[in-house]
């Protein structure tokens, strides 16, 4: 919006003075050279005004800061547009990939155990029999973690599952089954995640499990949540998002097809 203003110390000539832009205009304000009775006009006005009859003198200007904070807001809200949170069915299916890749390197590191004769296959082999025709006798369970071996098993696989989600969620900001269904962790406002964070969701998910007894309360806030977050999301401060596809521009496309 361009605007004039009357120079009322000019006594001869052309007292007009402009075009300006608002910012410069309430430079002169600010000066003392643009005065309440100053008359001003901007395209659009169908007369001339005092300054102090404008809907522009009663705006207060912003400060520095709050610039900067605007500024700020407006970047974050750009960059979150076009979101796209990750429900909980996709989340499910690249869960279940991560868990098959790691349930391939448990069996791996029984083999590897084994060879060693760190564990006795056949003996754990059994114990799991019983175990799963009788899943909830707390004597049959006993007796898989009695097995010799199985301790350290666990041990060594529950390191292995911690340094899977954690160093993946900090590298590439997605797990494998995550890569594959194209969706990746981010924090809050949409930085990338870093090793600090990821340890973090982590820990948290690991709480997110327990809620397993109360029918996985956990996860489920993911289907009421508006960014479809989980306990642990909101515990690390994490979302789960869509990879975002990269629309080609009319000018590559004509590139492409000359």
């Amino acid at each position: 919006m361009i605007w004039y203003y009357i120079d009322e110390t000019v006594t001869d000539g052309e007292r007009r003075k402009g075009p300006y832009n608002i910012d410069e205009i309430r430079d002169f304000v600010k000066n003392g050279v643009i005065k309440d009775e100053t008359l001003v006009w901007h395209s659009g006005m169908e007369a001339w005004v005092a300054w102090k009859d404008t809907e522009e003198s009663k705006e207060v200007p912003l400060s520095e800061e709050e610039q900067i904070k605007a500024a700020l807001e407006a970047i974050i809200a750009e960059h979150n547009k076009g979101r796209h949170y990750a429900g909980f069915f996709v989340r499910a299916i690249a869960y279940f990939i991560d868990n098959v890749i790691l349930s391939a390197t448990g069996v791996l590191i029984l083999m590897i155990m084994s060879a060693v004769q760190a564990i006795d296959l056949n003996t754990l082999a059994d114990a799991m029999n019983v175990y799963i025709s009788n899943p909830t006798s707390e004597e049959a369970l006993n007796k898989v973690i009695d097995v010799p071996g199985t301790h350290l098993f666990l041990i060594i696989w529950g390191v292995v599952q911690a340094i899977y989600f954690i160093a993946f969620t900090a590298i590439k900001s997605a797990t494998p089954g995550k890569m594959l269904v194209k969706i990746h962790v981010e924090v809050a406002h949409g930085e990338p995640m870093s090793w600090v964070s990821a340890a973090l969701r982590f820990i948290a998910s690991l709480i997110t499990q327990c809620t397993l007894m109360f029918y996985g309360l956990g996860y489920l806030i993911v289907f009421i949540d508006p960014k479809r977050r989980t306990l642990h999301d909101h515990i690390a401060r994490t979302r789960v998002v869509h990879d975002m596809i990269r629309r080609e521009t009319k000018d590559e496309r004509r590139k492409k097809k000359e």
